[in-house]
């Protein structure tokens, strides 16, 4: 069975939740990413944060990503996957929530991520096709 780790792009760092949105964005130019996990003092998954949440959420608002903090932005309940889980849970966890990137767990730790870029490299053009339908298609 392909398993979440066996997809997933490993290596993903965090940022923690009291940095602010102008160093989250340096670090996704470094990382070349689009998004963070954010992490609490515990260093667990309190949420994940995109480069257009910064735009948006931020920046757009008239905010100074100097002042606000990646816990600030923060919002809802972080999804996840265990690293061991298969391919089809981790397919139907990113359909059901309508998300493009997952975090892959182990032992309580973020070991890498997932997302539509590590699907297409490693699905079958009909599973890949399939996703993207219940995924896109949804009216």
């Amino acid at each position: 069975m392909t398993t979440a780790k066996d997809i997933m792009h490993a290596g993903a760092q965090w940022i923690p939740a009291h940095e602010t949105l102008d160093r989250a964005a340096q670090l996704m130019r470094d990382l070349k990413v689009g998004a963070l996990p954010i992490a609490d003092a515990d260093e667990r998954l309190c949420g994940i944060l995109t480069d257009r949440d910064i735009v948006v959420g931020c920046v757009a608002m008239g905010h100074d990503p100097a002042k606000v903090t990646a816990g600030e932005m923060a919002q809802g309940t972080p999804r996840w996957i265990e690293s061991d889980s298969g391919v089809e849970d981790v397919l139907q966890e990113m359909e059901s929530h309508q998300i493009r990137r997952l975090p892959v767990i182990e032992d309580k730790r973020l070991v890498g991520m997932i997302s539509e870029a590590d699907l297409a490299q490693h699905l079958s053009e009909e599973q890949l096709a399939g996703w993207v339908e219940r995924v896109y298609a949804r009216g």
